[in-house]
């Protein structure tokens, strides 16, 4: 059996919030996961949010099924496809909003398989042992630089340039997704935008999501963490866990 949560918080510096979130689930008790977090300013970036997470969920509550994990990996390839499509034609038709995107982070559970897929620096972990343990890559010129030895890992922590992103949605009329075929046997599924990885290590999400409170009151604990720390950016979480586990 399993429940879920999820939560977003324009946190205590911007103006607005410019995340989008959602967990849907279809008459096959299969799961999807979204968190967006968009970027643009003047409240375009939660346009292009908002597109990403309403038309990938709405895709998915169409069917009954989402099939095999071949059929799962071309629906979330196209519907993100799409969704980068629907988000380069609002700002063709809308020159005001001319640089808006989207980063996206997603998951797929169903009785068989578990997917990931992601755009960007949203984050996508599964919960397992007590821990997280990241599953996504973040598509980042510092995270490029770390991969190729040019950086330490130390070193990217506090880069001037750690928010420059190498892909994210909507900003050109095709865009590639990393999709990550993922062992079933875990205990949750998160996904967060980078507002809460930038303030709290995994240790302090691990001792929070173990902690007796009750789903919900796990990620709101998480969001005054990050509020308490500044709440420098948006904060998006979403979470997913078998209920006879933790």
């Amino acid at each position: 059996m399993m429940e879920y949560s999820y939560i977003t918080d324009p946190g205590k510096v911007r103006d607005n919030n410019e995340d989008s979130v959602i967990i849907v689930e279809n008459k096959q008790q299969e799961y999807l996961l979204v968190v967006a977090d968009g970027m643009g300013g003047h409240r375009n970036g939660e346009v292009a949010s908002s597109i990403a997470v309403k038309h990938v969920s709405e895709q998915f509550m169409k069917t009954d099924t989402i099939g095999s994990k071949e059929e799962a990996i071309a629906f979330l390839k196209n519907a993100v496809s799409e969704a980068n499509t629907l988000i380069y034609e609002y700002t063709t038709l809308n020159p005001e909003s001319v640089g808006m995107g989207t980063t996206i982070v997603l998951s797929i559970m169903t009785k068989d398989y578990l997917l990931f897929g992601n755009i960007g620096d949203s984050s996508g972990y599964v919960f397992k042992n007590k821990k997280l343990h990241k599953i996504t890559s973040d598509h980042t010129l510092v995270n490029l630089l770390v991969r190729s030895g040019e950086l330490t890992e130390e070193e990217a922590k506090d880069h001037p340039r750690k928010n420059v992103l190498m892909r994210a949605l909507g900003a050109t009329t095709s865009v590639e997704m990393d999709v990550f075929d993922v062992e079933r046997d875990v205990e949750g599924i998160f996904l967060c935008s980078d507002g809460l990885t930038n303030l709290l290590e995994n240790e302090q999400i691990d001792k929070v999501l173990n902690d007796s409170n009750p789903l919900d009151a796990k990620l709101e604990k998480l969001v005054n963490k990050c509020n308490n720390r500044g709440g420098t950016d948006n904060i998006s979480i979403a979470f997913l866990r078998r209920r006879d586990e933790v």
